[in-house]
């Protein structure tokens, strides 16, 4: 294993690149011809039940922008980062390998699967696919899941965000600029080019503009919100992004904010290829036994649940079966959308793992080891002392001790990297600022697009108690939805209870991620695919024991030990919940397996047994 310490960071990057080009070229197009079968001759939801506000056929390339600004949230960011407490190695190989075998497959059956459902939910699909029992309890546990995990997910941004006056500044001004494109695009022919460049130039100019702005006084003070306030602006924002037609704010903002991510991505892999940094982190470190500061439980099998989004994600279903396949406007596009969209949400997690690798281990320890625990820690483990530590420091004007989270060492690795390019030195609170308010950007995409599915989903659980709620353009139905479900997840945050619940989001996320891919596989079996279905089984029935495996060391090591009985109840809940689910999954396997009817589908195409579109 000695070869594998100090590797170079570049070898990773160009790795990666050729490896993830390869499957998109090859496992890509035979999941789309062979698995799947896409026809660009079949009617897509956004064509016909186009309403101009849900349901709408979108360019490609904006649709890609929307997707993976969607889907790419924490997780590919902090994820990564907590995970190189085992070493780079065990971290490398899982998104590599998940996020081509695992997440790809994944995002793609799924989106396909919706599309061929009208662009309903998960859940609508378990339901007409296994049975109505199934669809139920598979409904309750994705909106569970969804609550927690939007509720995470902005106190992570609100945590980037408060009191950095830049950043917000930034965040606020992506809105106004997405609306200008918005409209830009949508009443203007062929505008998607100039809609473009033109938000692209006014978030640049945001984003310098909004530095010298912060400089003054009353001007920072006015951008410089309390956690309170920014509990409840964000919430707010997501009532708002979720009411709003689809065009106007929710697609080109985050089509916008692609630009930012995808572009600081871009910087830091040029930074890397500039500098070609060395990996301070060994491959793997003493701690894949359990044990360490960060990850309490081993490496097996705690690294599928702590890298989700980078490699494999069950938040993705939900996007995937929200809004983006109400926006596809040809079926050959759920290659690019959903493959391609993955793999790049890969990518960027690779580089957040090397961004924090480059770190020095001792660093990377003071960072992420709680103030009260670190002198016992540093006590036990002599070796892993800060040593640029207080540089950091000094050069951020922030005391980086103890700021455990991931967010925090990832940003000081970025702007570690960009601060050793030639004539950057000068620059790290930059770059560390840069990079703080580039996370909660990333992280506030996810919460727009997800509490917009979350209206989806609660309205198609009260359409069934009350069909008006199923008319999607009745505006009660829609206010209400979304009053109902905002106030569900902005609550927890604003209370601030949901934190102690975030541990909960590995599991219950993965969980639903095998839940996306037994559901249908169930469908790819009743469409007559075969061994094809193979693609989407086998990563299924891996995530859901594995799952399961990491479910009960957390709560049998760590929940019980530690007196956290919710915790314990709220992990048992969502496990058992989608046992339920795929019980009833394998049982239609078996079923559908034995029959040797053959039936003409919608699309004119030989079934073993039809269902409700």
């Amino acid at each position: 294993m000695e070869s594998l310490n100090g590797i170079n960071a570049l070898t990773l990057v160009f790795t990666s690149i050729l490896l993830f080009a390869i499957a998109y070229r090859f496992y890509g197009i035979y999941l789309a011809n062979k698995t799947l079968k896409l026809n660009n001759q079949h009617v897509t939801p956004a064509i016909e039940f186009a309403d101009g506000k849900d349901y709408v056929a979108t360019n490609k390339n904006v649709l890609f922008g929307h997707h993976f600004a969607a889907i790419a949230a924490a997780g590919p960011l902090v994820g990564p980062v907590l995970a190189a407490q085992f070493g780079y190695l065990p971290g490398t190989l899982w998104i590599l390998i998940g996020c081509v075998l695992g997440g790809g497959v994944h995002d793609m059956v799924v989106l396909f699967a919706s599309v061929r459902h009208k662009g309903q939910s998960l859940a609508t699909i378990a339901s007409k696919e296994i049975g109505k029992i199934t669809g139920t309890v598979a409904g309750f546990a994705i909106l569970f899941i969804l609550i927690l995990t939007l509720a995470g997910l902005s106190l992570a941004c609100i945590n980037a965000m408060h009191e950095a006056s830049w950043s917000l500044f930034t965040v606020l001004i992506t809105m106004p600029i997405a609306i200008i494109m918005g409209l830009i695009m949508r009443y203007k022919a062929n505008s998607v080019l100039f809609a473009s460049m033109l938000g692209g130039v006014l978030l640049i100019a945001g984003i310098i503009g909004g530095h010298s702005l912060m400089q003054h006084e009353a001007i920072n003070k006015l951008f410089s919100w309390d956690i309170g306030t920014i509990s409840i602006a964000i919430p707010a924002y997501g009532f708002i992004a979720s009411v709003l037609p689809v065009w106007l704010l929710l697609v080109p903002r985050d089509y916008l904010s692609t630009y930012l991510k995808i572009g600081t991505i871009v910087m830091l892999a040029i930074g890397v290829i500039f500098i070609h940094p060395t990996l301070e982190m060994p491959a793997l470190t003493s701690f894949i036994h359990g044990g360490g500061p960060v990850i309490g439980g081993p490496v097996l099998p705690f690294i599928f649940i702590v890298i989700a989004c980078g490699a494999i994600s069950g938040f993705h279903a939900v996007i995937a079966t929200g809004t983006t396949p109400k926006m596809i406007a040809h079926e050959r596009e759920i290659l690019f959308v959903g493959y391609g969209a993955m793999l790049v949400e890969g990518f960027v997690a690779l580089m957040a793992l090397i961004a924090a690798c480059t770190l020095m281990p001792g660093d990377y320890f003071a960072i992420n080891t709680p103030k009260e625990g670190y002198d016992a820690f540093l006590a036990a483990h002599p070796a892993l002392h800060g040593v640029d530590i207080d540089y950091f420091s000094e050069k951020i004007g922030v005391d980086l001790h103890g700021r455990t989270g991931g967010a925090v060492s990832l940003a000081v690795g970025m702007a570690h990297i960009f601060n050793k390019i030639p004539g950057m030195d000068t620059l790290m609170a930059y770059w560390y600022n840069f990079a703080i308010m580039f996370e909660a950007v990333f992280i506030l995409t996810a919460i727009d697009a997800g509490t917009r599915v979350g209206r989806f989903f609660l309205q198609e659980m009260l359409g069934a108690v009350w069909p008006k709620f199923n008319d999607k353009n009745w505006i009660p139905g829609i206010v209400i939805s979304s009053l109902l479900f905002t106030f569900a997840w902005g609550y927890l945050v604003y209370t601030g209870n949901v934190s102690s619940i975030w541990p909960l989001f590995g599991i219950s996320n993965q969980l639903l991620a095998a839940c996306g891919l037994i559901v249908c596989t169930t469908m790819l079996i009743r469409l007559n695919r075969g061994k094809h279905a193979v693609c989407a089984a086998v990563p299924g029935v891996f995530m859901a024991f594995i799952t399961f495996w990491a479910g009960y060391l957390q709560i049998v090591d760590i929940y019980l030990p530690h007196g956290e009985y919710l915790l314990a109840g709220l992990a048992t809940l969502a496990m058992l919940l989608m046992l339920v689910v795929f019980i009833g999954a394998f049982r239609k396997w078996y079923q559908l397996l034995q029959l040797n009817s053959h039936q003409t589908d919608y699309y004119g195409e030989q079934v073993k047994e039809l269902v409700e579109r």
